[in-house]
């Protein structure tokens, strides 16, 4: 249980807690302009006031789409694990490249879920959540301390890192195809997963374009 949280850490809780408080007041707004909607053409909606409103894709949504939240447990979720997992990645990483890290992964996760909808489930539905970038997280800890031991809340077994990433990506994987949770975004917690581990094998020196300095651990 981290005690000192270093500063990266520590802003993207702040930001992640300030705009879900800003969501009760002011959600409509918020989820139209600034979730993840599917790309391609608008559509129209009958807004809360009973007015005519227009939602589709915006570039700027790759990114703040994760800076929102669908509710309490979502947000504590996404939180408590950045509080336990993203500053010791930070500490590893470094300010910078974290910063680095925590976006390709959250932009990456975005990729995934437009990619699913636009060729497979074919809905149009926002998604919202930081649950791409802490899979990223989860995914580097898992990559950088494979030895440490986690445990789930409802499994109080000792399991270790390594294995516990790998269970937990076979895990969203099979939610995803079988379509089991559809309300989730299980492809876009894979898309973290997956630009995160590019981004450490980059860092490690294992692609043709090599890094001006190699992660070593």
């Amino acid at each position: 249980m981290p005690t000192r949280l270093p500063p990266v850490t520590r802003y993207l809780l702040i930001i992640n807690v300030a705009v879900f408080l800003l969501q009760q007041v002011m959600s409509g707004p918020l989820i139209q302009h600034f979730a993840l909607w599917p790309w391609g053409p608008d559509q129209v909606f009958q807004g809360d006031d009973g007015g005519m409103i227009s939602v589709g894709f915006r570039p700027w949504q790759l990114v703040t789409y994760a800076f929102m939240h669908g509710g309490f447990q979502h947000i504590f979720f996404n939180m408590f694990a950045l509080y336990m997992f993203g500053g010791a990645i930070e500490e590893t990483f470094g300010s910078r490249n974290f910063t680095v890290y925590y976006f390709v992964c959250l932009i990456c996760a975005a990729l995934a879920q437009l990619v699913v909808v636009e060729y497979f489930t074919h809905g149009f539905v926002p998604t919202l959540g930081a649950s791409g970038a802490i899979f990223g997280l989860l995914l580097a800890f898992g990559m950088l301390y494979p030895r440490e031991k986690l445990m789930l809340i409802f499994l109080p077994i000792p399991i270790p890192a390594w294995l516990f990433v790998i269970g937990y990506g076979a895990i969203e994987l099979i939610l995803g195809v079988t379509g089991r949770q559809a309300d989730v975004a299980h492809f876009a917690h894979l898309g973290g997963m997956l630009g995160g581990f590019l981004m450490i094998e980059y860092w490690r020196g294992k692609f043709p374009i090599k890094p001006k300095r190699r992660l070593l651990r």
